[in-house]
């Protein structure tokens, strides 16, 4: 009987991951998707180069050739998730001064953001559902941008109640209740998706609205 080759004796080596190559930047959107994934589904305490290149279907050296290590992937990706979260919280707020009735301008924001869950759940879930295991500088640059949009509300509203003729609401406590109204149906949307549809919400903040503004309502300015 023939002694076996060396071909035959040994195992099969196992292949690395083969990547493709493709443009620099397309490559680092392809790993922060990846490690983004990684972070939703299993937390930041799992979060390694070896997790993201896994994912990714990569090899470790393809991670390491668009990004220095694993920190500076985590800052781009910190980066480009903040970018696209305030920007999308900026599209749900009301534009222009056209209208005398705030709480009607309120149905396209509403709206607005219920797509924008729907769109990147993933990104919100970070944001609405943190984990425990969240870094300090990730929680730190989330409250900072919750600050800025709720200080933006408040603008708005505070120019609504001039056009009124309302200086007895508190426009910043007011922008607090509906940021924090917001986040609340937020979280189920995203836990419990269907429970609350965007036509339900707009019937409810209408009435809210309308209900706080016709304690002052128009000309009122100056009466107790």
């Amino acid at each position: 009987m023939p002694a076996p080759t060396s071909s035959e004796a040994a195992p099969p080596r196992k292949r690395r991951p083969y990547a493709a190559r493709v443009p620099l930047a397309e490559r680092r959107e392809q790993l922060m998707d990846a490690a983004l994934a990684v972070i939703v589904d299993e937390g930041y305490e799992r979060i390694s180069v070896d997790a993201v290149a896994k994912r990714a279907g990569v090899a470790r050296s393809v991670v390491y050739g668009a990004f220095d290590n694993l920190e500076v992937l985590l800052g781009a990706l910190l980066d480009r998730q903040q970018a696209q979260a305030f920007g999308r919280l900026l599209e749900t707020l009301p534009v222009g001064a056209e209208t005398g009735d705030p709480a009607a301008f309120a149905d396209e924001p509403v709206r607005r953001m219920s797509a924008m869950l729907r769109e990147d759940p993933d990104t919100w879930r970070l944001i609405l559902l943190p984990p425990g295991s969240m870094p300090t500088v990730v929680r730190d640059r989330i409250e900072a941008d919750r600050e800025r949009f709720r200080r933006l509300v408040q603008a708005w509203l505070s120019e609504a109640q001039d056009r009124r003729a309302e200086p007895a609401l508190d426009a910043e406590v007011l922008a607090h209740a509906l940021v924090a109204c917001a986040e609340h149906f937020g979280r189920l949307a995203l836990t419990e998706p269907g429970r609350f549809d965007a036509e339900r919400l707009i019937a409810q903040v209408r009435g809210i609205l309308r209900a706080v503004l016709s304690l002052h309502p128009p000309g009122a300015r100056g009466s107790a």
